[in-house]
């Protein structure tokens, strides 16, 4: 029996059409998606294809106006479906899909069924376009494959969702993960790497209520002023706050202004977590001198965390009501393949 599909679609430029102020979305996209796919397909292979169902926001969400709270009526609405459905597919917009796949990961915990977030880069009503085949084989690979667990398929690469990032604009390999192998590889064959996926479990679901205001980010950059952080902290509702350091995890030490507005924010509560600004490797905080200023004041280490996969867990970790100690244990304790084990 053929496995039954949902398809999600939340918006992006894989149902957009060009208008006279730019790419629009398309009102007839789950029209021209089922004409695409009997059309390119011959009448033998549509037929390998799983069943599936098209469900379509009402509000369609412009990824680069994605907002927190748009993760929980995504995992609600896969939740709401999860029984009624073999495998899930999630059409989404590029800029911000690396957020949502992490969001997901932790919102769906104890999955035991795919969900494979895809998009494209070129529209699929243009005649060129990247956005049928990521369709087509997000459908076989949800309709034919047990991957347990929350993806990002696009252009050959199959890559755990809350280790991807974007990492080019305006090619069609758009997505990696760089701190992790990929899952699978797409060309002639499909090549799934097994041994990599988490394992099924038992779905334990949570839809946190996400408040945009709780999670601040800034970069380290030569001359930064404490009045930066200072800024980012003047409301109540911030209850924690990322770093994006140099190299393994290095502040500007002899900024002393700054170094102690980031412990005055750590005294107050506010989590305080250390990212690299490195595509690649892993913070050791204290490898140097100037990270182990960190560690004196309390700033926890990201390990090899994404910027995407930390600012998504910690509005996870707060939305379910942990304390900032809580937080600050549990931030690079895996929940979900996020991170390297640091014990």
């Amino acid at each position: 029996m053929k496995r039954q599909i949902l398809i999600l679609y939340t918006g992006g430029t894989i149902g957009m059409k060009s208008s006279a102020q730019g790419y629009a979305p398309d009102d007839g996209f789950e029209a021209l998606l089922d004409t695409r796919l009997r059309l390119q397909q011959s009448p033998d292979s549509i037929h390998q294809l799983p069943d599936y169902h098209v469900v379509k926001f009402s509000q369609l969400i412009d990824s680069s106006n994605l907002m927190p709270a748009d993760w929980t009526q995504i995992g609600q609405t896969l939740n709401d479906n999860w029984n009624n459905y073999d495998g899930f597919i999630v059409l989404h917009g590029t800029d911000t899909m690396a957020y949502t796949a992490s969001a997901l990961s932790f919102i769906l915990q104890g999955m035991n069924k795919p969900v494979i977030i895809t998009g494209s880069q070129i529209p699929l009503s243009e005649l060129r376009n990247d956005a049928l085949d990521n369709l087509v084989t997000s459908l076989i690979l949800a309709g034919n494959y047990d991957i347990p667990e929350i993806c990002i398929y696009f252009n050959g690469r199959l890559l755990r969702g809350n280790r991807s990032k974007k990492i080019k604009s305006a090619e069609l390999d758009a997505f990696d993960s760089p701190n992790f192998p990929w899952l699978g590889q797409v060309g002639i064959h499909i090549d799934i790497q097994k041994k990599l996926l988490l394992k099924p479990g038992q779905p334990d679901f949570n839809l946190p209520h996400c408040n945009p205001n709780r999670v601040v980010i800034t970069p380290i950059y030569p001359g930064i002023s404490a009045r930066v952080i200072d800024a980012l902290l003047d409301s109540d509702e911030v209850r924690a706050l990322i770093l994006q350091s140099y190299g393994v995890g290095n502040p500007p030490d002899k900024n002393t202004a700054f170094i102690a507005s980031l412990e005055r924010a750590g005294n107050n509560g506010v989590v305080l977590l250390n990212t690299t600004q490195c595509l690649q490797g892993s913070v050791n905080q204290g490898a140097y001198a100037t990270g182990a200023t960190l560690n004196r004041i309390g700033v926890t280490p990201a390990a090899d965390l994404t910027l995407e996969a930390a600012f998504t867990k910690l509005h996870f970790l707060i939305g379910m009501g942990d304390d900032a100690a809580t937080i600050r244990k549990n931030i690079t304790r895996p929940l979900c393949g996020e991170c390297s084990h640091t014990d």
